[in-house]
């Protein structure tokens, strides 16, 4: 049987190894974090992606947790609503659409239920790959060492996997859009139902929205700076500069502010494009974000991770786990689709540059949420 470590617990590793097992494979999954990661923006999951996850039988258990959001406000610096919409939110697009907002965490538990039978390795991490003819010999941080035969990046946009098959991360294949943006959770102490309300700023966007039944909201504090270096586990260093870029407001930004200083799930990160020239080298494969990282902007990351992880999978089983021959096949049927969603966030991220009040964004939010699934790809079928 055909061995394949994923490395990566998230959407894109765990929908992998769903298939690979279905395929007849072995997946292992290994994940730095102690356990599923908590938190986390709403996603979208759209035209294949739904089509994958219906193929997996998850559909109606995707379907009943959706956001459900019934619209959204814009809101200028004193908490004046200046715009308001039934018909599309800033997250999901149109609210009438068959595509589904859903919870970060709400879908990687669904997934995550769905290959309880995979052996995860939680709280361990690759630290060194030895390709070789016989697949890809791996070291973890556990101290093992053990072989594979492919090992796949599903790690990211901070890909460990990546630097460590393809090296540091210092040649241009890193896009940052000169953006930052923070989420994290908190009690629903604002009395919104079902709602979503943003603040525009000329260089930065404040938002929440409910969730959990209204019993919690997911709070989005996004910025403009070029000039701005933090590692990503810097919890420190991500509230100095959200106090730094908001502690100047008005609305509810100082009760978002002192509740970042205490929520356990904030996450800070750049917008950044991953653009590869090849999202494999030898057996190890790289998905998701860690190969191709759209941003946030293009509202597609989820479903190209979603559908990424289906092709890849099925092009395993039909090369009979020969990955550089699937990987081949893998990189054609998607790259095209992919390059296509990296330019739509381009644009889209131009958009909320020139954006300088509320009332002037609320034509972008529109055209944001159809434009998000303009572009597809035709799945295959794989024989299971």
């Amino acid at each position: 049987m055909t061995d394949i470590l994923i490395s990566g617990a998230g959407i894109a590793g765990e929908t992998l190894a769903w298939w690979l097992r279905r395929h007849g494979l072995r997946p292992v999954v290994v994940e730095s974090a102690p356990g599923p990661r908590p938190g986390g923006q709403a996603v979208d999951v759209r035209g294949p992606a739904l089509e994958v996850v219906d193929r997996m039988g998850l559909g109606p258990a995707l379907r009943a947790a959706r956001t459900a959001m019934d619209g959204m406000s814009l809101v200028d610096e004193q908490g004046t609503e200046v715009f308001r919409s039934t018909e599309v939110t800033l997250t999901g697009g149109p609210v009438a659409s068959e595509d589904v907002e859903i919870l970060r965490d709400d879908l990687a538990a669904l997934l995550g239920g769905a290959v309880s039978g995979v052996e995860h390795r939680w709280g361990d991490r690759v630290t060194a790959l030895r390709p070789g003819p016989d697949g890809v010999r791996v070291t973890f941080a556990s101290g093992t060492e053990e072989r594979f035969d492919a090992v796949v990046g599903a790690d990211g946009q901070h890909s460990g996997v990546r630097r460590l098959a393809f090296g540091p991360d210092d040649d241009g294949r890193l896009v940052p859009l000169g953006q930052h943006v923070a989420v994290f959770s908190l009690p629903n102490t604002f009395g919104l139902r079902r709602w979503q309300v943003f603040l525009q700023r000329p260089d930065a966007m404040a938002g929440l929205y409910t969730a959990r039944d209204d019993t919690e909201v997911r709070v989005m504090l996004g910025f403009t700076d070029a000039a701005a270096r933090y590692d990503h586990r810097d919890t420190d260093a991500h509230r100095a500069l959200l106090a730094r870029h908001f502690g100047d407001g008005a609305w509810w930004l100082p009760e978002l502010l002192a509740g970042s200083a205490t929520a356990e799930d904030l996450y800070l990160t750049p917008v950044t494009q991953v653009r590869m020239p090849c999202w494999s080298r030898g057996p190890v494969v790289l998905l998701g974000d860690a190969a191709w990282s759209p941003t946030l902007l293009s509202g597609q990351g989820t479903t190209l991770a979603i559908a990424g992880a289906y092709v890849l999978a099925g092009e395993l089983a039909r090369a009979g786990g020969d990955p550089v021959t699937a990987a081949a096949a893998y990189e054609r049927h998607l790259r095209g689709w992919v390059v296509a969603n990296q330019e739509l966030a381009l644009t889209n991220a131009e958009r909320v540059r020139e954006l300088r009040d509320p009332a002037a964004a609320a034509p972008g939010i529109v055209e944001h949420g159809a434009a998000a699934a303009a572009t597809a790809v035709a799945l295959p079928r794989y024989p299971s």
